[in-house]
């Protein structure tokens, strides 16, 4: 393991959101997850601007955790074997001025990004680095096991009484 992974179930990221100005006549602003990437402690503690040119602008936010939680390993699961991992991101636009978003939370977890989707929250995402899906695959083997799937017997051959 190298320095970016803080302990076996914890490691840090830096978001960078993109903001533009006046996209389409029909919104001031815009605002994209750019990036997320491995935080070794080389973006320091505090949100910076990247670049802007009056059009478009990047932000920078470090220091966010990523932590493993054991009641989340289907949520790993399920983003291990969607085919395309990915980091979740959760983030807001501030309603007292609409030009500015910040990051939240980050996760790992399917489930816990479907969770906040249906709490009406912004999640976005953007594929995960082979080292960090190889960390969450060692995680996700060791502390998760898939249910075994049942199999339903046809409802022609359930007595009449037993049938929903």
């Amino acid at each position: 393991m190298t320095e970016i992974f803080l302990t076996p179930t914890q490691l840090r990221v830096a978001v960078v959101i993109e903001r533009q100005h006046q996209p389409s006549r029909w919104e001031d602003w815009r605002f994209t997850l750019a990036d997320v990437a491995l935080d070794d402690g080389r973006f320091g503690d505090a949100p910076r601007v990247l670049r802007d040119d009056g059009q478009t602008a990047q932000f920078l936010f470090p220091g966010l955790p990523v932590e493993l939680r054991r009641d989340e390993g289907e949520g790993y699961y399920l983003n291990l074997t969607s085919g395309a991992p990915v980091w979740f991101v959760m983030w807001r636009i501030g309603e007292d001025d609409p030009s500015r978003a910040w990051p939240e939370r980050v996760t790992l977890s399917y489930n816990e990004a479907g969770r906040l989707l249906d709490a009406q929250e912004r999640v976005d995402n953007r594929p995960l680095p082979a080292e960090v899906c190889a960390w969450l695959q060692g995680y996700t083997d060791d502390h998760y096991r898939p249910e075994p799937k049942k199999r339903r017997r046809p409802v022609s051959f359930v007595a009449p009484e037993q049938r929903d």
